[in-house]
């Protein structure tokens, strides 16, 4: 099983961008490359479309709003990869309450690709989405 994980620190309370990216439906709130997404199962299911067209469809499976992160299993998507699980989570910057960190990681089987071109997929995917989510709060 491959994994990575990419953070960053985004110019807002913790609380902030939790009300911002913790509601599972949010993604095209603050994440361009999801402009779509339409809740399913009473919420627990989002059917998300980016703007290619594709349609990716993710399961939540656990979510813990004192913690501020939840985590998501892909059921259908245009990517070379099975068992895929992601988690995002907020985090307090000690000393800061004009900051967070947000960390987005996955792990995930490759299928018909090698582990670091699955790596570098998931990578580049969530450091272009916390930019873009720096970018919302900066705004």
């Amino acid at each position: 099983m491959a994994s990575t994980s990419v953070s960053r620190i985004v110019p807002a309370t913790p609380e902030r961008v939790w009300n911002l990216i913790g509601g599972f439906d949010a993604l095209p709130d603050w994440l361009p490359y999801i402009p779509e997404s339409t809740a399913l199962e009473g919420g627990r299911v989002r059917r998300l479309t980016n703007p290619e067209g594709e349609v990716i469809v993710e399961r939540l499976v656990a979510f813990n709003e004192a913690e501020r992160h939840y985590s998501y299993a892909i059921l259908q998507a245009p990517f070379p990869v099975d068992g895929y699980v992601s988690t995002i989570r907020v985090h307090a910057v000690p000393g800061r309450d004009d900051l967070a960190e947000v960390q987005w990681s996955g792990r995930f089987n490759p299928v018909d690709a090698t582990e670091q071109q699955v790596v570098d997929l998931f990578t580049g995917i969530y450091a272009d989405g916390l930019a873009a989510l720096h970018t919302t709060l900066a705004g």
